[in-house]
């Protein structure tokens, strides 16, 4: 069990929640990237491991550099001055967690591939370009998305062995999952650790609001899955997904990233900072269908501040993770 955005250590200490990650973002090349976030260059690394051992946590960190130019904008992929700082950030982030000499988890580049395997010509990641070898650490990789997501396998093991990594599917960039399963090997993601396997980045209520608010606008409906899992979309049809998609990409762990923190509710939407999900209810009252699967963990996070956290669910989160602490599922 693991927190993200919109669960500060303060708010975590004053709920006297306990949980097993603590999440943050990576993002940025150049410019205002994380590196000058704090001094000296990359010390953020270590500013969330602190807050992580703080709340006895393993820290976590999602890398999201290749969305600086734009969510889908792949423009940097052949920019040689971009390319270099990506690789600098990435190595120097690895190195960081070398330093701090504890287990760590690290979320490689969420919905990048997702566009990568819709842009390129024929969904092929070797079709697409990148400034790869420009990086001596990436020395005799191919110059494509293929060679980039090697680089990172191959940084992870040289600079941080005590850090775990894994590479997120996107379904929406494939047409199905056969597809996206071999898109997912053909980048190597079964040399990962762990699969980053992702419910919703939004409570289900904001995307049942007419109009929709600004980050909530997505077609497709329903949005609220069903609890007793008689209708779709439900519980049910996401684990057997995962379960399709696990055996397809190195049977790894599955570690379910940005959950939402949404209150149960029978009334459709809900009104900012209170919108309504079940992800929460059904995941923490129903621990052994993720172990069944292979998973090991969820992180739970709020994917927009618009979005219900810790501090708006009526102690929700609090009182559910709670009881399942007190009566955990064991890992197989």
């Amino acid at each position: 069990m693991g927190t993200g955005g919109g669960a500060e250590v303060t708010n975590i200490l004053s709920q006297a929640i306990k949980p097993d990650i603590y999440d943050r973002y990576l993002v940025g090349v150049g410019t205002n990237a994380w590196p000058t976030w704090n001094a000296p260059s990359g010390a953020y690394v270590g500013v969330v491991a602190a807050a992580a051992d703080s709340v006895g946590a393993v820290p976590m960190y999602t890398l999201y550099q290749m969305a600086t130019n734009g969510d889908g904008n792949l423009s940097g992929l052949t920019d040689s001055t971009f390319m270099t700082g990506y690789w600098a950030n990435v190595r120097l982030m690895f190195q960081q967690i070398a330093i701090y000499n504890k287990p760590a988890l690290v979320n490689l580049e969420p919905d990048f591939w997702g566009y990568v395997q819709r842009l390129a010509m024929n969904g092929d990641p070797t079709k697409m370009a990148a400034k790869v070898t420009i990086d001596s650490d990436c020395a005799g990789l191919t110059n494509d998305v293929v060679g980039i997501a090697g680089c990172m396998v191959r940084m992870a093991r040289k600079y941080a062995p005590k850090a775990y990594i894994g590479f997120p599917p996107s379904d929406w960039g494939a047409d199905s999952t056969a597809q996206l399963t071999a898109f997912m090997n053909k980048i190597g993601a079964a040399n990962a650790d762990f699969i980053v396997m992702q419910t919703s980045d939004r409570d289900a209520g904001c995307f049942e609001i007419t109009p929709q608010p600004a980050d909530c606008v997505r077609t497709g409906a329903p949005w609220y899955w069903d609890e007793s899992n008689q209708t779709h979309p439900n519980f049910h049809d996401h684990f057997s997904y995962v379960q399709t998609y696990r055996a397809a990409v190195g049977n790894l762990p599955v570690l379910w990233w940005q959950t939402p923190f949404g209150v149960t509710s029978t009334i459709p939407g809900g009104s900012k900072n209170h919108y309504r999900d079940n992800r929460v209810h059904y995941f923490l009252t129903h621990p052994s269908e993720i172990t069944a699967v292979g998973g090991f963990g969820v992180v739970f996070g709020a994917g927009a501040d618009t979005q219900t956290d810790i501090t708006t669910d009526g102690a929700q989160f609090q009182t559910l993770s709670n009881a399942y602490l007190a009566n955990p599922t064991p890992l197989p």
